[in-house]
């Protein structure tokens, strides 16, 4: 009897730990687009506009939080000579 209560709190945290790892990854895959795609917005924007926007830390940062809208904010910046 005590065996089966002790498998039964097992199968439970490790059904909790499932999903908590499944939400982490779910939010990480996610977090990896908005930057993929913010980054070729910046790299095009370099390419086409001749904008010297370096890859920073700070810019990586924005596009990973804010994706294109980042990037976008970032080339506007730039763009009025603000930062970057």
């Amino acid at each position: 009897m005590v065996y089966m209560v002790s498998e039964i709190i097992i199968l439970i945290v490790a059904i909790v730990a499932a999903y908590l790892l499944w939400k982490v990854l779910k939010t990480v895959k996610n977090m990896v687009i908005n930057t993929i795609l913010g980054l070729i917005v910046l790299v095009v924007a370099n390419l086409v506009l001749g904008l010297e926007i370096a890859y920073s830390w700070v810019v990586i940062l924005a596009c990973a939080i804010a994706g294109v809208v980042g990037a976008l904010l970032i080339i506007v910046l730039n763009y009025l000579g603000i930062v970057f």
